[in-house]
């Protein structure tokens, strides 16, 4: 690769942009996520793509090359998911040029100006990519991203892709998507009743915490990782995070003590992880090749991928150790796993560039 054919590898969200660079010798040499508000307007899409030029100036050379996925094409911004890929297609392809490449799954790499008549490929496929790249290096697992909002729960068998549902639509049938991360998610929808001191109680439907309120106070959410907006625009401490999870039972943070709040906290991660679980077995059924197959995790919240996997006597893969990384420190690899689908981008690009031309 010439030693301007950096490839970046881009994964364009509704909270999150997730862009790494691949240098010209195939090596992982910087990721970054920045957050991203898209449904606020695509000003904040500009204003990350301002960063990444000024983070690598190379990014905005002729020979630079860009690997694109997305699934912001979904929010409401945009009047349907059709207008979202054009939107972002053509605003990504104007700004960082023409050698600028789509992933569109099945359909392949495409150029901007097919994107149009096959948004449908190109929606939402960030999942497949990182998949695809898992495919590529084991024969058996199941790829589970936990990220900050959803969780992508994919099966691999035999080398291959083997998810039943090929959208977001038919993937919330199948059980391969779930609604469920570790920063953004609202409690109300992790569980309607929940235990505290010995009773149960119904859940206040209002928007009082999230999820990164949970983990911080299991200390399992890494701070990098904390990048909206808590539910109450209010600090993201401790003390502010248990007031937080004692509203959604209507109570004051002084009704308790600190750690009758972490074991409240607690209750939240065990009721989150048993959707979890519920819908890795229901994948799992259906492909009985991979009763004692490996979990390979991915995204911020891949810590309870990890659990999962002990508590199931599963091997457990981290994906950084999928990315051709041998020499990332551990700062770096967190970056790998959690930016999963902007390095697989960047991988299957570079890995079809060296079958097609060898030796480049």
């Amino acid at each position: 690769m010439n030693a301007d054919h950096a490839i970046f590898g881009w994964d364009v969200g509704g909270a999150h942009i997730k862009v790494c660079m691949l240098t010209e010798s195939g090596e992982l040499h910087d990721i970054v996520q920045w957050p991203c508000p898209l449904w606020q307007g695509l000003e904040h899409l500009e204003r990350v793509i301002d960063s990444v030029f000024e983070r690598w100036p190379r990014a905005r050379g002729s020979h630079a090359r860009h690997a694109v996925t997305m699934t912001g094409e979904m929010v409401d911004l945009f009047a349907d998911r059709a207008e979202g890929v054009r939107v972002l297609v053509d605003t990504l392809a104007q700004r960082l040029g023409p050698n600028t490449r789509f992933f569109a799954g099945a359909a392949g790499w495409l150029e901007a100006k097919a994107c149009e008549a096959q948004w449908r490929a190109v929606a939402s496929a960030n999942w497949l990519a990182t998949a695809q790249w898992v495919a590529h290096r084991l024969e058996n697992a199941v790829l589970m991203d936990i990220g900050s909002t959803t969780t992508d729960i994919v099966p691999i068998v035999a080398g291959r892709v083997a998810a039943r549902g090929c959208n977001d639509a038919t993937r919330l049938v199948s059980g391969e998507l779930v609604y469920q991360g570790v920063v953004r998610t609202p409690l109300c929808g992790v569980a309607h009743r929940i235990e505290f001191r010995g009773e149960e109680a119904n859940v206040m439907n209002e928007w009082f915490a999230t999820t990164a309120d949970v983990y911080r106070l299991t200390g399992e959410l890494w701070p990098a990782h904390d990048q909206h907006a808590s539910a109450d625009n209010g600090p993201k401490t401790l003390v502010a995070s248990r007031a937080r999870i004692a509203r959604t039972i209507g109570r004051d943070a002084r009704d308790a003590s600190e750690n009758e709040w972490r074991d409240f906290a607690f209750e939240w991660r065990e009721k989150q992880m048993r959707i979890l679980a519920a819908n890795l077995d229901g994948v799992i059924a259906a492909h009985p090749v991979l009763q004692r197959s490996p979990l390979v995790g991915a995204g911020c919240g891949r810590f309870l991928t990890e659990v999962l996997a002990r508590e199931t006597g599963r091997a457990f893969i981290d994906f950084s150790d999928l990315a051709d990384a041998p020499g990332a420190g551990k700062e770096q690899r967190e970056w790998i796993a959690t930016c999963a689908p902007s390095v697989a981008v960047a991988l299957l690009t570079q890995h079809e560039n060296t079958v097609a031309h060898p030796g480049a």
